[in-house]
């Protein structure tokens, strides 16, 4: 069998990958690069370095979710969970609306409405919720759907590079 006829994306669509998955990182890197134009982690890293690079050490937030009706994250790198103060365990598990306050919930749907209609949406500024209840801002988010190279849809993935603490 000759690796070119493989996928490129081997994980189940509602499994959780592990941190450093070469399959989920090379979904997420190329995904992303297709449709923006642009790497996600520095070209000169090999996929291991990248993948340990992105989940890691990025100074930005990065979270994807499945496709579930009611989706559920299933990666979030070290900058998403202390940004919203879960561990993998728990991000992982987390339904993505739950992200944002419940008033919140309904215009974080319709921009993901559009990031279904055109693939991704850049400059997107929301209010969002830690674990413990603490409100925050996320600017300048990039939302892009991840389709493997076979055109199958496997979720959607965020780029958080900046927050902002909401204060009462």
């Amino acid at each position: 069998m000759s690796s070119s006829s493989q996928s490129s994306s081997k994980f189940p669509l509602h499994e959780v990958p592990l941190p450093h998955s070469l399959d989920f990182y090379r979904l997420l890197t190329e995904s992303y690069a297709r449709l923006l134009g642009k790497p996600l982690v520095p070209a000169d890293m090999s996929p291991a370095e990248g993948a340990a690079w992105l989940y890691d050490d990025a100074p930005f937030a990065v979270l994807a979710h499945n496709t579930d009706p009611d989706p559920v994250f299933i990666y979030g790198n070290r900058a998403a969970q202390a940004r919203f103060g879960y561990d993998w365990d728990e991000i992982t598990r987390l339904p993505s609306r739950l992200s944002a306050e419940a008033p919140n919930r309904e215009e974080r749907q319709r921009f993901l409405e559009r990031v279904q209609a055109l693939g991704y949406e850049s400059g997107y500024k929301g209010v969002r919720i830690t674990k413990s209840g603490k409100r925050f801002m996320i600017e300048e988010a990039t939302l892009w759907q991840l389709f493997d190279d076979e055109g199958r849809l496997h979720g959607q993935a965020v780029i958080i590079p900046r927050t902002s603490d909401i204060t009462d």
